[in-house]
């Protein structure tokens, strides 16, 4: 691993957080501190402290006889999750009207319009990880360092499903919508856009995880 000066164990937090995001593990993996020290070319302490980190942001779970897995989310921690994102998401869109640099929204713009180019050449990697960005822009451009601390562990919880939407349409649409709103400093219709986003990632979470459709 390259030489920087964050902690080891973040920086291996960090990695392994990207893959669940990613979905190169899947809820119910287990994590084995030997292979991830061999994989990552670092001894085990490093690992074990940012399983720690993992446990205690929610991405993993210790399980009697099977150790260390990616966290099993039931219907209720999903519902929890996004009962959370409700609040925190609308009051980062109020304050991103406010904050946000006309740099950032510019930004902003320009994720949107390339994941609109992705979905019209049917590229969904390419969108999913553009879905991911646009997401990890929002929270800075409320300049609230508290908020994106706290929105960043929770956004990350679900992304690895939403990649698994074969229907971005709405959702990207959705996005269109947010950065107009923040063009145009309109603080009470970004919040309305949040609020509806949020439903529809709840939506398509519970689809993709449990195969509700209501």
């Amino acid at each position: 691993m390259g030489a920087t000066h964050q902690p080891l164990r973040e920086r291996v937090r960090d990695l392994l957080r990207d893959r669940i995001v990613r979905g190169d593990f899947v809820p119910g993996d287990r994590l084995v501190e030997r292979v991830l020290a061999e994989e990552m070319g670092v001894s085990r302490v490093p690992v074990r402290e940012a399983l720690t980190l993992l446990k205690g942001e929610g991405f993993v779970q210790e399980v009697p006889r099977r150790g260390v897995i990616v966290t099993v989310l039931a219907k209720e921690d999903v519902d929890d999750l996004f009962d959370v994102r409700v609040a925190l998401d609308v009051q980062c869109a109020r304050l991103a009207s406010a904050r946000a640099t006309d740099a950032e929204i510019q930004a902003l713009a320009a994720i949107a319009d390339e994941a609109d180019a992705a979905l019209a050449r049917g590229d969904l990697g390419a969108i999913a990880e553009l879905n991911q960005a646009f997401h990890d822009a929002l929270p800075r451009m409320a300049h609230n360092r508290i908020l994106a601390s706290t929105i960043e562990p929770l956004e990350g919880r679900l992304h690895w499903v939403l990649r698994q939407n074969r229907s971005p349409e709405i959702l990207l649409a959705e996005h269109r919508e947010l950065v107009e709103a923040l063009a145009k400093r309109d603080a009470d219709r970004a919040a309305d856009v949040a609020l509806r986003h949020v439903d529809t990632s709840r939506a398509l979470c519970h689809e993709i995880m449990f195969g509700d459709e209501d």
